[in-house]
């Protein structure tokens, strides 16, 4: 429905998740917007970035932007990320500046979009059984071994009743097979839980580790009690028509993953 939810819209996936009727969720794709260049489409045109921090041209984002938004209920509560926990309750819609250095937000306000934007780190789509709290959180591998995922959850947990069941969604990053990663990340990970060693293959060279973040990220909401973990598994850097990369691209644009309340319910 126009302003209510983008389904239908081709630059737009939702998300496949159990959640309740009255919460939407899902991210946006690649094309389907005005930017051109490194952050159009394969082609070089119809990008649809969404990422103001990234090179583009300020008007292609801001109409990029305002595409998106009149398939919303509200213009998003966009966030200045900076691989950080901190979170931003929304009380109110978006549309103005960005919340400065948080990398998560929750809300318990239908017609609140929330957003997080990427290009390989992972988005984290979190609501309660009742539908009554949502939150969104960019967990890079920095912000994921940081706790953000932790710091969403306790935010969600303080909005909503003390005995509310939790699902969450992960959205398009970058995969296993394409994370090559160094020692300090692995111990970054193992120095929370040895567990997290299962989520490390050894790489092709000595020092060198093939890191699952959609593993990682169950781990650590089992941790929290929330073992209805949903999506995953769609690696940004091998699907060049659909997604952005930075590990593929450096120069590229920023997908949004967003979730919201539907204030028609």
């Amino acid at each position: 429905m126009p302003g209510r939810d983008p389904t239908g819209w081709d630059a737009w996936q939702p998300a496949l998740w159990p959640a309740p009727a009255r919460v939407r969720a899902g991210h946006t794709l690649r094309r389907g917007g005005v930017s051109v260049g490194a952050w159009g489409d394969q082609a070089g045109a119809d990008g649809l970035n969404l990422g103001a921090q990234c090179g583009d041209d300020p008007a292609f984002v801001a109409a990029n932007r305002e595409r998106l938004a009149a398939r919303l209920p509200s213009p998003p509560v966009w966030l200045d990320q900076v691989h950080g926990v901190r979170v931003h309750r929304a009380g109110c819609a978006g549309g103005g500046a960005a919340v400065s250095a948080t990398d998560a937000s929750v809300t318990d306000r239908s017609g609140v979009v929330l957003a997080v934007l990427s290009a390989d780190c992972l988005p984290v789509l979190l609501t309660n059984h009742e539908g009554t709290v949502v939150g969104a959180a960019h967990a890079g591998w920095r912000g994921l071994a940081g706790g953000v995922v932790e710091a969403m959850v306790a935010a969600a947990r303080r909005l909503a009743s003390s005995d509310a069941r939790w699902l969450a969604w992960l959205g398009p990053a970058i995969g296993p097979l394409s994370f090559e990663v160094g020692d300090e990340v692995r111990e970054a990970f193992m120095a929370h839980s040895a567990q997290a060693g299962t989520a490390f293959l050894a790489g092709r060279e000595a020092g060198k580790w093939q890191a699952d973040l959609y593993l990682l990220a169950r781990q650590r909401l089992a941790e929290l009690g929330i073992d209805s973990v949903h999506g995953g598994g769609r690696c940004t850097v091998g699907d060049p028509e659909r997604y952005f990369s930075y590990r593929r691209d450096r120069t590229t644009g920023r997908l949004a993953s967003l979730i919201w309340i539907d204030p028609a319910d």
